[in-house]
């Protein structure tokens, strides 16, 4: 038998997607203050360029994917998989973009902003945070 008072009082884990890119942006500033005190404001450039190409794709993403269409599983799933090509289809032309029009004076702190900030998906479970369902 259920228990309703347990039910009622269920707790849900969601992530919480304005925390995730404001993760990524602290940690894409802390590499850009890194590289301008070390190789000055060049690197800075470099390191948030490469942050934005990390987490525009990711803003994308949660903008296309998630967004409400109803009950409708079939449809969500679609939303789903175009957004998740998107976000690949964006990261490409971003990455594109920066390295031919821009490119970057370091590509080392480039390259690290873009992956310090992609590994802030990997730290994402500690970033949610419980709610009570209704």
């Amino acid at each position: 038998m259920i228990n309703v008072q347990n039910v009622s009082t269920a707790k849900r884990r969601t992530l919480d997607f304005k925390r995730l890119f404001q993760a990524q942006l602290i940690v894409t500033a802390l590499i850009m203050a890194l590289a301008g005190g070390v190789s000055g404001s060049q690197a800075a450039l470099s390191a948030l360029m490469g942050g934005v190409v990390s987490i525009l794709p990711g803003i994308y993403f949660v903008w296309r994917g998630l967004r409400r269409t109803g009950r409708q599983s079939k449809q969500n799933v679609l939303n789903f998989y175009q957004a998740a090509a998107g976000k690949f289809g964006l990261t490409v032309a971003l990455f594109v973009i920066v390295l031919v029009s821009v490119p970057p004076s370091n590509p080392a702190f480039f390259f690290v902003a873009y992956v310090v900030a992609q590994l802030m998906y990997w730290l994402a479970p500690w970033l949610v945070r419980e709610r009570s369902t209704p």
